[in-house]
């Protein structure tokens, strides 16, 4: 509906009004409905493409002027141009690249907000998770659940560079934010290495755990030898015209999401493969773990390569082309929204 002509006596009149109310702290409706229940997703995010190459030497610098003891997390935070000055890469997550050298730890402590590692480049570094080391490998997907303590060290010979993926800009909404610190820099091992993996990871599970559906999951690393097995393995059959050979990682004792907040997804496009137009509501976090090729979000080109991270905000739409066999990562707050009922999605 068109907007009213207002003589300017009128005009005055409905300003001088604002101004009054303005002082009880009110605010006309009419003047931001347009804004606040808008016919489709405005998200202020814009499409962003981070070159690993280019960006790996000042990961590396960091590293020169700066202790991970003095930092407690040495992170570059990867920030959305359109949302520069707000720690987030859409609105409701965080990414940033984390550098640990050889010899270094990364003091434990913990926080409620929950976390995801992707290791890119390096190995030979661990997180430990409520006492339990797992050794990080690149394409290794490791997660940190909400209050969970945990710590980085790397006792090998080589830096190590993993992608962060938290929900901060979610928890500062809800204004639900603690986090703690130990008097010990590293915990004690209280189970060996790959024992989750083991016990709720397997196809079994102890007989007497029943957790919720909310729960988060006790296996806290998807090995990327695994995840790459089990979609080379799916990749003869015919892909998805809009979203090639694409899996959802899960809790294995419950089905959902590793993780209430955060959805993490692998995706494999065989050489050549172009998807159609695809758009959601959950802007989405990508990482290139193999190949190469485009990313067309509307009518921006982004050509993205092995370690780079680009990101799709909510009901953009989206088209891949993979110049050679490509796998990709990516991440989202696809299960808040499907919790509350929100998410959406449209293939074109």
């Amino acid at each position: 509906m068109a907007a009213a002509v207002l003589s300017p006596d009128a005009a005055r009149e409905r300003r001088d009004y604002y101004d009054r109310i303005g002082r009880h702290s009110m605010t006309p409706l009419w003047e931001v409905l347009g804004a606040l229940v808008p016919p489709a997703p405005r998200s202020p995010a814009a499409p962003a493409l981070w070159r690993y190459a280019e960006v790996r030497d000042q990961v590396m610098e960091a590293g020169r002027l700066i202790s991970a003891e003095e930092a407690e997390r040495r992170v570059l935070v990867l920030e959305n141009p359109a949302l520069r000055g707000q720690s987030c890469i859409t609105q409701s997550l965080y990414a940033g690249l984390q550098l640990i050298l050889p010899g270094e730890v990364a003091p434990a402590h913990r926080h409620a907000q929950s976390a995801l590692r992707l290791v890119l480049d390096g190995e030979g570094a661990y997180t430990a998770v409520d006492g339990e080391r797992t050794t990080m490998r690149r394409g290794d997907f490791i997660i940190t659940p909400a209050w969970t303590w945990h710590d980085h060290g790397n006792p090998g010979e080589q830096p190590v560079v993993w992608l962060d993926g938290l929900d901060i800009p979610l928890v500062r909404f809800l204004d639900a934010g603690f986090a703690e610190k130990t008097e010990q820099a590293v915990q004690q091992p209280l189970r060996p290495e790959g024992d989750a993996l083991a016990r709720y990871g397997s196809n079994m599970v102890p007989v007497d755990f029943h957790p919720a559906p909310q729960e988060p999951t006790r296996v806290f690393v998807y090995p990327y030898e695994r995840t790459r097995a089990a979609l080379r393995a799916i990749a003869g059959g015919t892909p998805d015209p809009h979203l090639g050979f694409k899996q959802r990682f899960v809790n294995p004792a419950t089905g959902a999401s590793p993780m209430p907040t955060m959805g993490a997804f692998a995706q494999w496009l065989p050489s050549g493969f172009d998807t159609q137009p695809y758009r959601s509501t959950d802007g989405t976090v990508y990482v290139c773990l193999e190949g190469e090729g485009e990313a067309i979000v509307g009518e921006q080109v982004l050509r993205f390569a092995e370690n780079d991270v680009l990101v799709v905000p909510s009901w953009h739409t989206l088209r891949l082309h993979a110049g050679r066999d490509t796998l990709l990562f990516s991440y989202s707050d696809r299960p808040v929204q499907q919790a509350l009922g929100l998410w959406r999605e449209q293939r074109l």
